[in-house]
């Protein structure tokens, strides 16, 4: 595979001018981009990511108050004032059907947003794995960025292990040796741990935080494995499914 692909551990590690000209693909695990594709799937229009609560009113003062709802979490809780959370299993199909999503998370929606001027921004996640490996394979698609949101400028065991599952399958299980470093590092624990997926991820602590607010289901759902066919990707601002 001639493609070019490295891996960045937070939304904090890469610059905005990194991203041009390239594929990103934001990962975060607990759980933006397992919530978006859960909600997405169960009907929502669309996603609008926004990184500070201060952009939120940008966009309800332009929309029919009955269209939309508004979404996110703040250190992990759902936000004061807000429809709905960050836990994927509160986007139920009666509740998200035909709505547009105005979304503010600590992290996900923060490295969506400083990928903006990408030529093309993926949602990945352990739910829609395999469509985004074959998407990214048959493409052709020269330089990809891997950005694991982590946390509040950390890194996320789940989000490198979720990278990792991706190198591990867009280089068939064969790591080049001019792989770039945070790609050997990613690769390296999937490889390692890839079988363990679960357990891995229920002991990171980005699971622990959750498993104290008590989102322990939350946890075993975004370990879930190709739940799903398809991929968000953002376009003018708004992320849709693929």
């Amino acid at each position: 595979m001639n493609t070019s692909i490295d891996v960045y551990s937070s939304a904090t590690t890469f610059t905005e001018d990194e991203v041009r000209d390239r594929t990103v693909v934001v990962i975060d695990v607990l759980r933006t981009s397992s919530t978006i594709q859960t909600a997405l799937e169960n009907g929502a229009q669309g996603v609008i990511p926004v990184s500070d609560k201060e952009d939120v009113g940008k966009y309800t003062r332009h929309l029919d108050s009955s269209g939309f709802l508004l979404c996110g979490e703040k250190d992990g809780k759902k936000a004061e004032g807000f429809h709905l959370g960050n836990s994927p299993l509160e986007y139920k199909p009666e509740i998200v059907m035909n709505k547009t999503l105005i979304f503010k998370t600590t992290n996900g929606t923060r490295a969506i947003a400083r990928s903006n001027h990408a030529t093309e921004i993926l949602i990945g996640s352990f739910l829609n794995l395999s469509a985004l490996v074959d998407y990214l394979s048959s493409n052709h698609i020269n330089d990809i960025m891997l950005i694991c949101s982590g946390w509040k400028s950390r890194l996320s065991l789940e989000d490198m292990l979720c990278a990792g599952a991706v190198t591990y399958h867009l280089f068939d299980k064969k790591l080049p040796d001019d792989a770039m470093d945070g790609v050997k590092v990613a690769y390296g624990l999937y490889e390692k741990f890839g079988k363990q997926i679960s357990k891995l991820v229920g002991s990171s602590n980005n699971a622990s935080r959750l498993r104290d607010l008590g989102y322990d289901e939350d946890i075993q759902y975004c370990c879930n494995v190709d739940c799903f066919d398809s991929i968000p990707s953002m376009n003018g601002g708004l992320i849709t499914i693929r």
